[in-house]
């Protein structure tokens, strides 16, 4: 069962989210302030965690960044901060999504269900095709035995196709799987840019562009565990 970490101090919210998301199959770890939540994050073995940002004891971005410094865990911000600059804060923090109150429940186990569905292999998979390795437990890639630094849109764009082998996957396929549904700060060239730029960091034709209908992995992919 994976677990949810709720960082929301309005313990109605938290307590009907929660009960959603439990439905749902999830474990939830309700928390009303930052020290709480600091504490859960580190007895549990988190697959997401979803904050809010103005808390009693804190700001969640303050949060987002701690936990980014040690981990690379799933990141939603729930918030009524609906700025530009707050959005974009958010993103360059490294949060793989951004909603604002007013919200649809909907929208947002939607999202939750889209981002689980890329830790439903088992964390100590690896994924081969030719000779670069894809490692889920680090979220690190190999070609052969050198590492290859790849961000984290690059790592999750490289799963994408490796889980997809020899499909084609169509930009919005792409935008939706690794940048999530809410396009508003990805432009046109977001997909081709981050292709050109894997390419270049792996060499070689594994990802083979397919002309007017999007993009194809072109090797057979193993798992190893």
């Amino acid at each position: 069962m994976k677990t949810i970490l709720l960082l929301e101090d309005d313990e109605n919210l938290n307590r009907g989210i929660s009960l959603r998301l439990e439905k749902e199959g999830y474990r939830v770890l309700p928390a009303f302030h930052i020290s709480q939540a600091r504490r859960l994050f580190h007895e549990n073995e988190v697959s997401l965690i979803i904050s809010d940002i103005t808390l009693p004891d804190g700001s969640g971005l303050d949060f987002g960044r701690e936990v980014r410094k040690s981990s690379s865990v799933y990141l939603i911000f729930l918030t009524a901060l609906n700025q530009e600059i707050d959005i974009v804060s958010g993103y360059d923090i490294g949060a793989d999504d951004y909603i604002t109150k007013p919200f649809s429940l909907i929208i947002l186990l939607s999202k939750v269900n889209a981002l689980m569905k890329r830790v439903e292999t088992p964390a100590g998979c690896r994924l081969c095709s030719g000779d670069i390795c894809l490692d889920y437990r680090e979220m690190k890639v190999w070609q052969g035995d050198v590492p290859v630094d790849l961000s984290k849109k690059e790592w999750l764009l490289l799963a994408y196709f490796m889980e997809n082998p020899r499909q084609i996957l169509t930009k919005e396929q792409l935008l939706d799987a690794v940048w999530g549904q809410d396009g508003q700060f990805v432009d046109d060239n977001t997909v081709p840019v981050n292709i050109s730029r894997l390419r270049g960091k792996l060499g070689g034709d594994f990802i083979q562009n397919v002309r007017g209908m999007g993009y194809l992995w072109t090797n057979s992919v193993t798992k190893e565990f």
